[in-house]
C-alpha cells in the first residue's frame, strides 16, 4: 500500500475544532502539512479594508500557534491557487488534497477545477460541509429542487429534516498520530505569516483592533457567550439599550464567518445550555442567528449572480439613481445625520456595527433617503465590515432595500427618530463624533435646529465643524415610498409570485403605512432580524 501524504487547505474554515476534512486528511497519514494561500496582488488591489486583513492575518497566527503544539506548523504560501498548487503538490509529493467544501458559487468553480487538477495528478480530494449546518443540496433538494426564498419557508424545510451533523472532536497530538509536517529551517522566511506591512499597508495611525481574530479567541467568546445564561432564559425580542451598538466580549460574528467557530458546535452548545435551563426540547427560534445565515447561504448556493440586480432572477430591478458624490458622504459618514454618521465612523474604524445599525444605514443609502443602488453599500460593507460574507452581505442588502425577500417599502427608518431611540442621550455620537461632544442632548440627533449662540458654546457650527444635512429626509422618504410603490404595481401587472396582494391599492398602501407609521417603534424590534449578528439579543 502506498504511503499517505497530505495537504489540508484551510481557506475560511480557520480552526481545529470540527474539521472533518482535515481529520479526515489525517487518517493514516505519514507526512502532513496544513496551508493557506496568500495572493499578494489581491491584497494590494482587492475592496478588503485593512482591519478585515489584521483580523485574518491574526487568525493564521493562532492557527499557526495551534499547529506548533501538534509539532506542525502553518504553511502560508504566495500566489493564486490555480499556479500555485499544481507546483507544490508535486514537489511534496502528496497523495490527498483535503479542505472544507465552499458552499457560493464562485468558490465552487475553484474548488471544481482543482478537484479536475488532482485527478490529473492521481491525488484522492477530500471536501467536506463544516461551514454551514447542513448540506445545502439536501435543502434544496427537500425544497423540490429550488431553494425557499422566504425565511418562513426555509424553517418549515429545515423543520422537516434530520437535526444538523454533530461537530467532530478537535484535531489533537492522539488524531495527528505517526504523521508529521516536514518542517525546513527557513520555515518563517519561506511560509510565515506575513504583516501587514510586507502586505503594502500603511499601519500608522492604525487604531488598536477591537476585535482579536483566532480560534483560541472564538472558544473563549464562546464560553463568555454560554455563560451568560440569564439571556437563554429570557430569549425573545432584543432589547435595545446604546450599550448594544457597542462591541460586545461574547460578540461571535465575524468568528463564524472567518470559521474560527464552527457554527455547528455553536448550534449544539446553545442547544446543550437550553435543555439544561428549560428542561425542554430548544426550539427553532433559538438558533435564529445561525439560520438566517444559513438561509442566506442556501439562497445564493446556486445563483453567482445573487450579488447584483441585473441577472439575478431573485432581485426586483429597481432604477437607483448613479450619484458617486453622495455615496462618498454616506460611505465616509459626512450624510450631516450624526446616527447615520456615527454608525458609518464606527464600521470604518472598527470593522463591527449593530444589526439595527446596518438597518439604519442600509435604509438610509437605498429606497429610504439616497435611493443609490444596495450593490454600493454592499461593496463597501465589504471591505469594511469584519462578518461580512459574499451570500450573507447580499442578501441583507437585498432585504433591507426591498429589492428581495421583504416587500414593506413603506416602512422606513427615520435617521433622528431611530437615532433618538436607539441612543437617547447621544453617549454612541459623542463616541465616534467627537465634533459633537459637546453639543447639548436635546439638539444631538439634529444639530441643524441648535440655535447659534448653543453652537458657538458646543465649538461645533454646523456647516462648518461639520456638515448640513445633505437632504430633508421627511419630503425625499415620502417621494422615494411613492417611487418604490410605482416599482412594485410595475411588478404586479407582471404577476410575478412573491409580491404582496395587499398593493393592489393605493388605499390598502396609505392603510399599510398608517399602520406602520403608528407603530414604528414596537416594529423596529418585531421585524426579524436578516443581519446574521453574533451578539445575542441581550
Amino acid at each position: 500500500m502506498s504511503e499517505k501524504h497530505t495537504v489540508h487547505w484551510f481557506r475560511k474554515g480557520l480552526r481545529l475544532h470540527d474539521n472533518p476534512s482535515l481529520r479526515h486528511g489525517l487518517n493514516g497519514a505519514k507526512t502532513f502539512r496544513c496551508i493557506f494561500i496568500l495572493d499578494p496582488w489581491f491584497a494590494n488591489a482587492s475592496n478588503v479594508g485593512i482591519n478585515k486583513w489584521r483580523f485574518l492575518l491574526q487568525c493564521l497566527e493562532d492557527l499557526d500557534r495551534s499547529l506548533m503544539k501538534l509539532n506542525s506548523r502553518l504553511f502560508v504560501i504566495r500566489g493564486q491557487p490555480a499556479d500555485i498548487l499544481p507546483k507544490l503538490l508535486k514537489e511534496w509529493g502528496t497523495t490527498c488534497l483535503t479542505f472544507e467544501e465552499d458552499p457560493e458559487p464562485f468558490g465552487r468553480v475553484r474548488d471544481q477545477n482543482i478537484m479536475a487538477m488532482c485527478r490529473g495528478m492521481n491525488i484522492t480530494v477530500i471536501s467536506l460541509v463544516a461551514h454551514t449546518l447542513y448540506k445545502l443540496e439536501c435543502i434544496i433538494e427537500r425544497n423540490g429542487g429550488r431553494a425557499p426564498l422566504t425565511y418562513h419557508q426555509f424553517q418549515s424545510v429545515v423543520a422537516s429534516m434530520e437535526s444538523p451533523p454533530l461537530p467532530v472532536p478537535p484535531v489533537t497530538s492522539t488524531v495527528v498520530g505517526d504523521a508529521v509536517s516536514p518542517i525546513s529551517d527557513d520555515h518563517d522566511e519561506k511560509y510565515g505569516v506575513p504583516t501587514l506591512e510586507e502586505l503594502g499597508f500603511d499601519t500608522e495611525g492604525l487604531l488598536p483592533g477591537v476585535w482579536q481574530g483566532g480560534e483560541s479567541e472564538a472558544l473563549s467568546r464562546l464560553e463568555r457567550h454560554l455563560e451568560r445564561k440569564a439571556w437563554v432564559a429570557s430569549f425573545g425580542k432584543p432589547k435595545m439599550t446604546p450599550q448594544s451598538l457597542l462591541p460586545s466580549q461574547t460578540g461571535l460574528s465575524p468568528y463564524l464567518r472567518f470559521g474560527c467557530l464552527s457554527t455547528r458546535l455553536f448550534y449544539y452548545q446553545l442547544n446543550d445550555l437550553y435543555r439544561k435551563i428549560k428542561k425542554a426540547v430548544p426550539p427553532l427560534s433559538l438558533h435564529g442567528q445561525v439560520l438566517w445565515r444559513e438561509f442566506f447561504y442556501c439562497a445564493a448556493t446556486k445563483n453567482p449572480n445573487f450579488d447584483r440586480m441585473i441577472g439575478n432572477p431573485i432581485c426586483v430591478q429597481v432604477p437607483w439613481d448613479k450619484n458617486p458624490e453622495a455615496l462618498a458622504k454616506w460611505a465616509n459618514g459626512q450624510t450631516g445625520f450624526p446616527w447615520i454618521d456615527a454608525i458609518m465612523t464606527q464600521l470604518r474604524e472598527e470593522g463591527w456595527i449593530h444589526h439595527l445599525a446596518r438597518h439604519a444605514v442600509a435604509c438610509f443609502l437605498t429606497r429610504g433617503d439616497l435611493w443609490i443602488s444596495w450593490e454600493e453599500g454592499m461593496k463597501v460593507f465589504e471591505e469594511l465590515l469584519l462578518d461580512a460574507d459574499w451570500s450573507v452581505n447580499a442578501g441583507m442588502w437585498m432585504w433591507l432595500s426591498c429589492s428581495s425577500f421583504f416587500q414593506q417599502f413603506f416602512h422606513c427608518y427615520c435617521p433622528v427618530r431611530f437615532g433618538r431611540k436607539a441612543d437617547p442621550n447621544g453617549d454612541y455620537i459623542r463616541k465616534y463624533l467627537p465634533v459633537l461632544k459637546n453639543m447639548p442632548t436635546k439638539y444631538i440627533h439634529e444639530p441643524w435646529n441648535c440655535p447659534e449662540s448653543v453652537q458657538k458654546a458646543a465649538k461645533c457650527t454646523i456647516g462648518v465643524d461639520y456638515p448640513l444635512p445633505m437632504l430633508n429626509h421627511s419630503v425625499v422618504s415620502k417621494h422615494n415610498i411613492e417611487r418604490m410603490k410605482q416599482v412594485y404595481l410595475q411588478l404586479m401587472k407582471y404577476r410575478q409570485p412573491g409580491i404582496p396582494p395587499s398593493l393592489n391599492s393605493d388605499a390598502a398602501l396609505e392603510k399599510k403605512k398608517k399602520n406602520e407609521d403608528n407603530n414604528f417603534d414596537d416594529n423596529i424590534f418585531a421585524t426579524p432580524s436578516p443581519t446574521f449578528k453574533g451578539t445575542i439579543s441581550k
